[in-house]
This record gives C-alpha cells, sequence and structure tokens, in this order.
C-alpha cells in the first residue's frame, strides 16, 4: 500500500484536509487498501455502517432509488475523494447505494478509527460538521435543479462543471471536453432518462452550444453559460 499517496490524497479531501502531514500518516496507516470490479457494488442502501473508503484510482457512483424503481445518481467519487462518511459519521444506515462504475482501488478506514480520530483530533470535528453541511447544500441545490430546470439547462450546468474540474480554472470560449461516460451514465447525473438527455444533446447541438465527435464534445462555454443561466 502507498502510504506516501493516501496520505496525499487525505489532504486534498474535506474530512482530513485540515490535519497536519504527521496526523494524516496516522490515519493512512490505518487503512487497507481494496478493490472493486466495473459494476461491482460497494454497498447498499440500508446496510449498516462499517467504513470509509478513499479513492485511490477510479469512480464510484453514488445512487439511490425511487419508490417507482428509478435511479438517481446524486455524486461520483473519483481519485481523492472519501464516500461512505455519512453513516460511520452518525451511526445509522447507508442513505445510498455505492457501485465501481469502472475498475476501482480504494483505501479503507474502520469507523471505529474514524470516530477515534474526531475525538482526538477536534480539527477533524468542525471538518466533520463542515462536510455534513456541503452535502445538505448540495443536495437542495441538486433537487431545485432537477425540480425547477430543463434538462438542457442541468446538461449545460454538468459539461461547464466538468470542463472546469478537468482543467482546475474558469474554461476558455471554445473546449474540448473528455466526456469519457455512456448516455446513460451521464442521464442518471443529471436526474433524467436517456431518450431525453438525447433530445438535450440535440438541442445544443443545434443552437451551436456543442458539438460531438466520439466521446469527446467540442463546447462554446459562452453559449453553454447563456443556457446554465436560463
Amino acid at each position: 500500500m502507498d502510504i506516501g499517496l493516501i496520505v496525499a490524497l487525505l489532504g486534498r479531501s474535506l474530512l482530513f484536509g485540515p490535519l497536519d502531514e504527521p496526523r494524516r500518516v496516522v490515519i493512512a496507516r490505518q487503512m487497507r487498501e481494496t478493490s472493486f470490479a466495473a459494476g461491482q457494488a460497494i454497498f447498499s442502501r440500508g446496510d449498516p455502517p462499517a467504513e470509509i473508503y478513499l479513492v485511490l484510482d477510479g469512480i464510484v457512483r453514488l445512487s439511490v432509488l425511487s419508490v417507482e424503481g428509478r435511479e438517481l445518481s446524486f455524486a461520483h467519487a473519483d481519485t481523492g475523494s472519501v464516500f461512505g462518511e455519512i453513516a460511520a459519521l452518525d451511526n445509522g444506515p447507508r442513505t445510498a447505494d455505492a457501485m465501481a462504475i469502472t475498475p476501482v482501488r480504494a483505501a479503507v478506514l474502520s469507523k471505529a478509527a474514524l470516530r477515534s480520530a474526531i475525538e482526538q483530533m477536534p480539527a477533524m470535528a468542525h471538518a466533520a460538521i463542515t462536510l455534513v453541511c456541503g452535502r445538505l447544500r448540495q443536495a437542495d441545490l441538486q433537487l431545485e435543479s432537477i425540480a425547477l430546470h430543463s434538462i438542457e439547462v442541468r446538461l449545460a450546468r454538468y459539461l461547464l462543471s466538468q470542463m472546469q474540474r478537468q482543467k482546475g480554472q474558469k474554461p476558455s470560449i471554445l473546449k474540448r471536453l473528455d466526456l469519457d461516460i455512456s448516455q446513460t451514465e451521464l442521464a442518471l447525473r443529471i436526474g433524467a432518462s436517456r431518450p431525453k438527455v438525447n433530445a438535450a444533446i440535440a438541442k445544443l447541438v443545434e443552437c451551436g452550444a456543442i458539438e460531438r465527435s466520439g466521446r469527446f464534445i467540442e463546447c462554446n462555454t459562452e453559449e453553454l453559460e447563456i443556457i446554465a443561466a436560463q
């Protein structure tokens, strides 16, 4: 297990970022490495809490099923992301399903080790509060987006957010986006069906906001920002 990598990734997370490096080393040495195949369930909604995960490589989908059986993907965890912490913090059941959508390597920390760290390190207690509040705000924004905004607006906002994430800064007017996910996965990420996402993509192409080239999308960010602001 690469302790140096885990320490560095812990430093990028909201929960462990406030800790200095020696304390992150202590946490890293309590973790174990595990892996999951693409399509493998990591845990299911309602499962008892046992541990939290730090993604070392790969992508994990966090989702819930409606009473009608419709899946809503509300978050994705990729390299450097921590997930599964809510149930470990409040000792309640898992609040979502977690599935590997690519091969995933992760470092795992037990619930007992997490709670011990929080008790011994006040900075982590403050970080946990900030993390939970951030999750609530994110959920509120996602519900608002699904309830109030068209699929075209949600798709435009998603594309803009992915460009900023890939480059870590505000994108230029014209930018090529590597969207290495299926249209089914894209539909889950913005809370829509695949046919409706296909229709939204066609509308964005028609108005000159994007051009498609295989898995790549040529984006006119000025046009996307106009649509996203609606």
